[in-house]
């Protein structure tokens, strides 16, 4: 006899674990179910640092919901056993024009957001260890700053399983079926047949292969993240000093980085978002290469020299998983209304976790959300 529950949640990562907290706590009857162990490394939600950041480059109509964002990560922070989030201020920087500064001063002035414009000398005065062109600015931001990502998911994890939550490791789903009726799943591992009203896939990067045959072109993209050593001034790395940064180019993907933290000794972290091949979890490349490395310290000598001479200290890889317009995709299953699709994706989406998990919760347990969401549907790609 197959096991019964309100909602089955696939993949327990940064957004599977946040809903499978905010569905718990409103007394639904949940399962989750996850093909690694919590808090893993071989999927999105990995890597100790994510930026947090309020004058939303990419989009101003993300604002709403960032504002929710911090109010619920701020909530999960005060109860976790170890910390959540981190606010270091955060500086948006490049060519006035540019995407990342642009776009972030679009959101700042429509939403109005406090925020600073400083020029490249005023950059370099309260940050010594930037080196920006004569022509580069920065947005400012007092608010932003640094969410844990594993320590989010455990806060998340422990939360759900202390409001009843069934959560269930190492146990991926080997099959799912959806009733005709519109109110049924079943889903089928190893272990067991389990049977709820509704399904949610949370599963990043794995979840193109669960959303086979419905037309949605998620596709998944490998991307590198290193820490290097400070070669001097290692002081100007600590999270007092140095904010959260993205620094754009016209001829080349954004460049981030955060401050040097005491939970990762292997140096400060830096990366280039949406820089990768396509992959798939089975065929990712988990090696990181010269060249590869080789390419970032060229790209900080001019920008971040002390990190440019100093030790390679670490590297990793993650997965993007992109939509072609790289806005989320947050709607039901265009099949089965039954089943929700979770993918607020495109290498952007980590900091909205904690609001995700209150929207998913809103779907599943009522079936509508007041969070303004009609961006993210599904419709866009099929009818």
């Amino acid at each position: 006899m197959s096991e019964t529950y309100d909602t089955i949640i696939l993949g327990l990562g940064a957004m599977g674990s946040a809903s499978a907290y905010h569905l718990a706590r409103r007394g639904q009857r949940v399962l989750g179910l996850e093909r690694f162990t919590p808090a893993h490394d071989q999927g999105s939600s990995h890597g100790q640092t994510r930026i947090i950041r309020l004058s939303y480059y990419e989009d101003p109509a993300y604002v709403p919901l960032l504002l929710r964002a911090y109010e619920l990560w701020q909530d999960l922070s005060a109860g976790a056993a170890e910390p959540v989030l981190r606010i270091t201020g955060s500086l948006m920087i490049g060519d006035p024009d540019s995407p990342v500064v642009a776009g972030s001063v679009a959101s700042a002035r429509e939403h109005g957001l406090p925020h600073q414009i400083l020029d490249a000398a005023e950059i370099r005065r309260r940050h010594p260890i930037f080196t920006p062109a004569a022509g580069e600015i920065a947005l400012y931001e007092e608010i932003g700053g640094m969410v844990y990502p594993e320590a989010a998911i455990r806060a998340h994890l422990r939360g759900a399983g202390a409001a009843g939550a069934a959560l269930r490791f190492e146990e991926p789903a080997i099959a799912w079926e959806a009733a005709p009726s519109g109110d049924r799943v079943r889903v089928t591992t190893a272990r067991g047949v389990y049977e709820a009203g509704r399904l949610l896939i949370a599963a990043g990067a794995y979840a193109p292969a669960l959303l086979e045959g419905t037309g949605l072109p998620l596709t998944v993209q490998r991307n590198v993240l290193y820490w290097f050593t400070p070669a001097r001034d290692a002081e100007l790395f600590a999270p007092e000093r140095c904010p959260v940064y993205i620094w754009d180019a016209l001829d080349h993907p954004p460049f981030y980085g955060f401050p040097m933290i005491d939970a990762d000794p292997t140096g400060v972290k830096v990366a280039f978002h949406s820089f990768g091949p396509r992959c798939t979890p089975e065929t990712i490349d988990r090696s990181v290469h010269d060249d590869e490395v080789a390419h970032m310290r060229g790209w900080l000598a001019a920008r971040i020299p002390a990190l440019a001479d100093g030790a390679l200290g670490g590297t990793a890889t993650c997965m993007y998983t992109l939509t072609p317009d790289h806005d989320f995709l947050m709607d039901r299953h265009p099949l089965h209304p039954q089943v929700i699709i979770c993918s607020p994706c495109s290498g952007h989406g980590y900091k909205f976790a904690s609001v995700v998990g209150e929207i998913m919760a809103d779907l599943l347990a009522q079936g509508d959300t007041a969070h303004p969401i009609g961006k993210f549907c599904a419709g866009r790609f099929v009818g």
